[in-house]
């Protein structure tokens, strides 16, 4: 009999946004301090640390720690640390984040929660730094797919024909231009259960496809001994003195006759596509390696149910400390941000 595709079925519902628009204010506090400390533990204090039954002030719905005296919330020392609006707005956001499963633009969050764009901005920003923050980066091993596509930096050609230029060269091309770098560890193939596509996706921001970067970061975030499939770019051609290597040629064939692909690496492609033409329109490159990052954990995320992703994500936003760069964004937003370049 022909099963459903798993996003089909109910088990892939675990969350509606009717439940996270419905909690009170109790549930929600409740909520995060379960994802925070677990359930019926005790309140650790975020300054020395102390996990006791320290004393709760009901009216500040905050606690005093018997130890050392600091007052702390349930969100202080995390993300959302200082925040200004209610938990449910928090909650419901990460909901709508988490169904997003293309990407989501700050203005369809701010009108979906009825908050300013700067308010959704940052906090979209915020959820997708606690991804990058806790994402899983031991050495990927079994069998890896390598690829990279170009992103950003488009040059518009002329509109008479005889005053184009080509735009292959490397004269004409736009200084924004970047690549993503992708490495997706895929399922064993005697993994019947999940025998189809990655299990395990790092993407990374590069100048361009080259050796050098190449090199680097397949020794700092692969496996030795491990299997590496990638197109016919000479960037990839010394890591067969280091690694069991297959080849596909794209010019002649999209999988070789020994049925090799890097189908994943194209897979995660399509989705990074649809993410910036269809929702966000653009990159800056600033934080390029946090819309590439959340890519990746899409992906990897593709087969869970949308509860569990949303308590994940949860889970990483508590366990985040407070990123400076987006506290008080829009008051220092002229300070310069370098972007972070894999190599």
């Amino acid at each position: 009999m022909h099963q459903p595709h798993f996003l089909l079925s109910a088990a892939a519902r675990s969350l509606s946004l009717r439940e996270a628009f419905a909690l009170t204010d109790e549930q929600a506090f409740a909520l995060f301090g379960e994802v925070r400390w677990g359930h019926d533990a005790d309140p650790v204090c975020p300054s020395c640390g102390v996990a006791e039954q320290h004393w709760f002030l009901a009216s500040r719905q905050q606690w005093r720690c018997r130890a050392c005296g600091h007052t702390f919330s349930v969100t202080s020392g995390t993300l959302f640390a200082a925040h200004k609006l209610p938990l449910q707005v928090y909650l419901a956001a990460i909901a709508i984040y988490t169904n997003a499963v293309k990407g989501l633009s700050a203005l369809q969050l701010a009108r979906d929660l009825d908050v300013q764009y700067k308010t959704a901005f940052v906090l979209m920003h915020k959820l997708r730094a606690s991804l990058l923050v806790h994402r899983d980066e031991t050495p990927l091993a079994g069998a890896v797919q390598m690829d990279g596509c170009y992103t950003g930096g488009s040059l518009k050609p002329a509109n008479r024909a005889q005053e184009r230029v080509d735009r292959r060269l490397a004269e004409h091309r736009n200084p924004d231009r970047r690549c993503i770098l992708v490495m997706r560890e895929t399922f064993p193939a005697d993994d019947l259960a999940q025998r189809i596509g990655g299990q395990r996706t790092l993407a990374f921001v590069v100048p361009n496809e080259n050796q050098t970067d190449v090199g680097a970061l397949a020794a700092r975030f692969i496996a030795p001994g491990t299997t590496i499939s990638a197109d016919e770019s000479d960037a990839y051609d010394l890591l067969h003195g280091r690694y069991p290597m297959r080849r596909v040629n794209h010019s002649q064939e999209y999988r070789a006759a020994d049925g090799t692909t890097i189908n994943q690496g194209e897979s995660y492609f399509s989705r990074f596509r649809r993410m910036e033409i269809g929702q966000h329109h653009h990159f800056g490159l600033t934080y390029l390696s946090n819309y590439a990052n959340e890519v990746a954990y899409r992906e990897d995320t593709r087969r869970e149910p949308n509860g569990a992703i949303f308590r994940d994500i949860l889970s990483k936003c508590a366990h985040t400390r407070p990123q400076w760069p987006w506290c008080g964004y829009w008051q220092q937003r002229n300070v310069h941000r370098a972007e972070r370049l894999a190599a």
